[in-house]
């Protein structure tokens, strides 16, 4: 419950100093001679050496006093790791006692400002002294002294946040599910393709007009593999045929600009039963796609019109999709596309020209008279970056169980998730000079046989 508690700071520094501390008691920071590193025992923690001098050696080497290495070592045999734990992680806060009516009250006063406007502290505390001498009595409830009193509404601001961030963030931390969180698990590529829009932070320019105008994202993500499978670029506001177009997208990506380096190109591929090469395609030119393209099967989407929209459900159910809103007003359910997007900010589109920040309170003076690229300009930057980096990028939500030390990228997910057996189904691609002629490539004899029936509709549950 302690360890719990703890951010990943305080956690990878508690893990250093019980290292430590193993090593001083037995020569090992693995605390057994059965898993020894390169270099142990060093010689000033041999375990034949008097423990007085390997507390002093473990003193001078981390600068510290012998009286705290001893102490590190004793609260190390009694409570494990957790008695390293620094006081201020700890239930109380390190804070001293405190009277329990005080403290309950003191989180009632602040339970009562989750749909208020934020108080200061000073403000609550007095609310606290009020209701104590109400309930009990004048004097009855001993007080805190008043800077231990600000130390303990500092404690409790980590369990009701009230004081430090925005009341909207405030109330949504309120409303969390009390109990264990849980949430869908992909297992294959195109399993879940989570589709969403948002209001680019930079302005565009429109191609007819010359004048600058807001542009919206529409990007289609495999959440197995991170994937962006769809993208597209389109001035306020987005249409469900552009939504429908990013989906399309999945199945047929975005042929390969000539400018784009070669380790951007994604090649046909497909389960080989699925797969048809024509003749030409195998002696002709290599050819490559812009993207990955995947068959999905259920598709993740907020409430918004578009996505709930006749044209778009209609689309679904000829390809066989499920489509599964999220929860309303819980962008944990779509958290990995929503991510992305603070990803493209923070590493695309704030250098481009006509960046004007996430919110007025981070806008320039007038970014409106720098915006420079058409919106089909913007669109290819954003694919190209996507393509270059974004993809080939590792990311630290991506992790295979049974590797759990390897770092994979999108791209990489992806090729481990068509190796696996029987994972995933990718869509038949024949790549003649007459299939570009096509509608799209056609889906897997799987998914076709399904495309008679009807789009499933459930929110996406995540208890």
């Amino acid at each position: 419950m302690v360890l719990d508690r703890l951010t990943k700071k305080e956690r990878k520094s508690l893990l250093e100093r019980a290292e430590h501390v193993r090593e001083m008691l037995s020569g090992y920071r693995s605390g057994t001679e059965e898993l020894p590193r390169p270099d142990e025992p060093r010689a000033q923690y041999l375990p034949g050496l008097p423990l007085r001098e390997r507390y002093a050696a473990k003193a001078s080497e981390l600068g510290v006093t012998e009286r705290t290495v001893r102490r590190w070592a004793r609260a190390f045999r009694e409570c494990g790791e957790a008695g390293l734990v620094p006081k201020t992680a700890r239930p109380d806060g390190g804070l001293g006692h405190a009277d329990p009516r005080w403290v309950e009250a003191a989180v009632g006063i602040l339970s009562e400002y989750q749909e208020e406007s934020r108080p200061s502290v000073k403000v609550v505390l007095e609310r606290v002294q009020a209701r104590l001498e109400v309930q009990f009595g004048p004097q009855e409830v001993p007080l805190p002294k008043r800077t231990a009193s600000y130390r303990w509404m500092q404690e409790l601001e980590r369990r009701h946040p009230t004081f430090r961030l925005s009341t909207q963030r405030n109330r949504d931390i309120a409303e969390r599910p009390k109990g264990v969180y849980g949430k869908l698990r992909p297992t294959r590529p195109g399993e879940y393709v989570l589709m969403d829009t948002t209001r680019l932070d930079v302005f565009a320019l429109d191609p007819v007009t010359l004048r600058w105008l807001q542009a919206e994202l529409t990007v289609a993500m495999d959440w197995y593999t991170r994937c962006i499978t769809g993208i597209r670029v389109t001035p306020v506001s987005t249409k469900a045929v552009d939504a429908a177009a990013v989906l399309y997208q999945s199945y047929r990506p975005r042929p390969v600009p000539k400018s784009w380096p070669r380790e951007a190109v994604w090649p046909d591929h497909g389960i080989p039963r699925e797969v048809l090469v024509d003749t030409e395609a195998v002696h002709g030119p290599v050819t490559g796609a812009a993207g990955p393209s995947l068959v999905p099967e259920t598709l993740i989407v907020d409430h918004g019109k578009i996505y709930l929209s006749a044209h778009l459900t209609s689309v679904c159910r000829r390809m066989g999709i499920s489509v599964q809103p999220a929860r309303l007003r819980t962008g944990r359910d779509k958290g990995p596309i929503e991510r992305f997007f603070r990803t493209l900010r923070e590493d695309l589109l704030q250098v481009l020209p006509g960046y004007k920040g996430p919110d007025l309170h981070s806008r320039g003076l007038n970014p409106e008279k720098d915006a420079f690229f058409f919106l089909h300009e913007l669109e290819a930057i954003i694919r190209e970056w996507v393509a270059v980096v974004y993809h080939r990028r590792p990311h630290s939500g991506l992790v295979d169980p049974h590797l759990p030390a390897v770092e994979l990228s999108p791209a990489a997910m992806f090729e481990h998730g068509l190796a696996r057996p029987a994972s995933s189904r990718c869509p038949a691609i024949r790549t003649s000079p007459t299939s570009s002629s096509t509608s799209a490539c056609a889906p897997s004899s799987t998914t076709a046989s399904r495309s008679t029936g009807a789009a499933t509709t459930a929110p996406a549950s995540t208890a």
